[in-house]
């Protein structure tokens, strides 16, 4: 009797090990179903971006390192790119659409949500996302390519300078603001935006499934709004960040609602310890801190700052 007792005990132990590990199972599936978000912030710039005292925005280093996680994390099923830029840099804006055709390439949805603006480089981005969502009144397109130059000639002779410079070739201070441009430096240039813009175009054309020459309609460097963006064919839905989020989880086949997670956010402290605000804090600590390492140590420092 004693030993019926201990073998229905053991198999009721079991069984509930089972229902709990099965449940557990269960419950780490439907954790695993995330949606990241990663943030598109300033203008678009090779390296590490717009790097102020408190943080960094739009350098591709940066957004490139987010991808790459979310690309290696199995829980995350899509990727929602919230997108707040004027545009920038045209390489930067390839490099990291690149990596957005990786990610996708890797069977992540990525979805693009944009916010006040999204236009020229912003744009490009979007173009290389699987569904595009933008609010009614967002500035979107500005699908274009320019380089900008300023001639000071008159003005520099009026204040007096006089600038000289040595070069290796005829066209090495090209674009400098001291002399007129040559017809052939124009020539050379106009050639250079003209290819920068037919990548561009190609871009959207294969991003948004139209034919060539509709684009370059479109792409005549003109800002729309979301609502004619989504007229002509730009933008495919209208919503804010979580209408983006519930297209992202239906297309990544995510039941219910969906986990999010914001790849990039920065703590309180990761701003202050962080980046240039590091090496400033410092040289404002050691000139006034003989012992720093000792000093310091109360406040738990992170293992990478080397104070010397």
């Amino acid at each position: 009797m004693h030993k019926k007792v201990v073998v229905i005990l053991l198999l009721l132990l079991l069984t509930g090990a089972a229902v709990v590990l099965n449940g557990s199972g269960h419950w780490k599936k439907a954790e695993s179903e995330k949606i990241a978000i990663i943030h598109v912030e300033g203008v678009i710039l090779g390296g590490r971006g717009q790097s102020g005292f408190l943080s960094e925005q739009g350098g591709t280093d940066q957004l490139i390192r987010l991808l790459h996680q979310a690309r290696d994390d199995q829980a995350v099923k899509a990727v929602v790119l919230r997108i707040n830029s004027p545009g920038g840099s045209a390489p930067a804006s390839q490099e990291v659409g690149e990596e957005i055709m990786k990610l996708r390439s890797s069977g992540k949805v990525v979805v693009t949500s944009m916010g006040d603006i999204a236009a020229s480089g912003g744009y490009w981005l979007a173009a290389c996302t699987e569904r595009i969502y933008a609010n009614p009144t967002t500035l979107t397109g500005s699908i274009g390519v320019y380089i900008p130059y300023a001639n000071w000639e008159e003005l520099f002779k009026k204040v007096g300078i006089q600038q000289e410079k040595i070069k290796s070739g005829p066209h090495k201070d090209i674009l400098s603001p001291d002399r007129p441009m040559t017809p052939e430096e124009r020539a050379m240039l106009q050639s250079m935006v003209d290819d920068i813009y037919q990548q561009f175009i190609q871009v959207v054309a294969e991003g948004r499934n139209m034919e060539l020459e509709r684009v370059r309609q479109l792409a005549d460097g003109r800002v729309y709004t979301g609502n004619q963006a989504k007229e002509l064919g730009l933008v495919d839905e209208l919503g804010n960040m979580y209408d983006a989020v519930e297209g992202a989880a239906a297309l990544a086949g995510i039941h219910g609602k969906p986990k999010l997670q914001e790849y990039g956010k920065t703590s309180p402290w990761q701003m202050l310890t962080g980046g240039e605000t590091q090496g400033l804090l410092r040289q404002m600590l050691l000139p006034t801190l003989p012992n720093a390492p000792q000093q310091l140590a109360p406040l738990a420092l992170p293992e990478n700052w080397q104070v010397k």
